[in-house]
């Protein structure tokens, strides 16, 4: 994280304001703040909250308990919902120790009590907040990669397997990958664009005739007589490719989208096979002298 740390306060009493701005201000001397320094953005409500985070690089939130909730909501829980990884420090005047709880229960991060509050306080619990929250995302992040890669080594597992093998070994080929790399090249790449649209899809709520070009691949597979092997070859090379240099969000929805998409593919490409067994099985019945 940057040494710049933009904190969007949320009060609506104008005193606590002063007090909580000024402290914020005075915190980054002290020497429990290490490295950051402390820039304020006020809002007044949860609405303007709201509108800061869309509009705003913010680093933490300081929430005021007592500020009015909109339309019966718990403003805690709407902020956890909206911003999952910023970190969410609660302050209030009240001594009630089950707020405590109840804060954290609602995804706080943080408390603070005002009385006897200090600039020291403030900004350690401000960096232990920080910490806390990083930590519980390079862990969810740690676990989804090791996810990703057990399924990556799952799928490169089955293109190992010996039954797989065999099954190219009938239709007299090898892997595409080793037989045609430049087209093997170029069906990673039209996979992967189609990949791309699947997800614009789900996204932003457009149409692409994503089957036809997923029956196109398929066709293209078909003429050149490639098997299950190689379908999982090239979605899972893709996926790979894909997932390099990109948040963890977007890698992970390649994954999940590519389940379906690598199954739809698989099914076009079963039909393309047995369209091509059937003419071939009405061939040799009408060129049977017997027949």
């Amino acid at each position: 994280m940057s040494s710049d740390c933009r904190v969007l306060l949320i009060e609506d009493e104008l005193e606590r304001v002063k007090l909580l701005r000024e402290l914020l201000l005075s915190a980054s001397s002290c020497s429990v703040a290490k490295d950051l320094s402390f820039q304020v953005s006020p809002a007044s409500d949860i609405r303007e909250a709201v509108e800061k985070l869309a509009t705003e690089k913010i680093d933490l939130i300081l929430l005021g308990l007592e500020i009015s909730p909109p339309d019966g909501l718990n403003p805690l829980v709407r902020l956890r919902e909206l911003a999952r990884e910023i970190p969410i420090v609660v302050q209030t005047a009240s001594k009630d120790e089950t707020l405590v709880v109840k804060a954290f229960q609602a995804g706080a991060d943080g408390y603070i009590q005002l009385h006897n509050l200090d600039r020291n306080l403030l900004a350690y619990q401000i960096r232990v907040a920080i910490e806390r929250q990083q930590y519980i995302i390079n862990l969810g992040r740690k676990q989804q990669e090791q996810q990703r890669e057990a399924e990556f080594l799952g799928l490169e597992h089955l293109i190992g397997d010996t039954k797989t093998s065999v099954t190219a070994k009938m239709f007299g080929s090898e892997s595409l990958r080793e037989s045609v790399p430049d087209i093997y090249a170029q069906l990673v790449q039209e996979y992967g664009e189609l990949l791309d649209l699947a997800l614009e899809e789900r996204s932003y709520k457009v149409e692409y005739n994503l089957s036809d070009r997923s029956r196109s691949i398929a066709d293209k597979l078909g003429f050149l007589k490639a098997s299950p092997r190689d379908v999982i070859d090239i979605h899972t090379t893709t996926l790979r490719n894909k997932s390099r240099d990109v948040p963890l969000a977007r890698a992970q929805a390649y994954v999940v989208e590519g389940r379906l998409l690598v199954l739809e593919l698989m099914g076009y490409l079963t039909s393309f096979y047995r369209k091509y067994y059937i003419g071939l099985s009405n061939i040799n019945l009408f060129s049977d002298p017997k027949s």
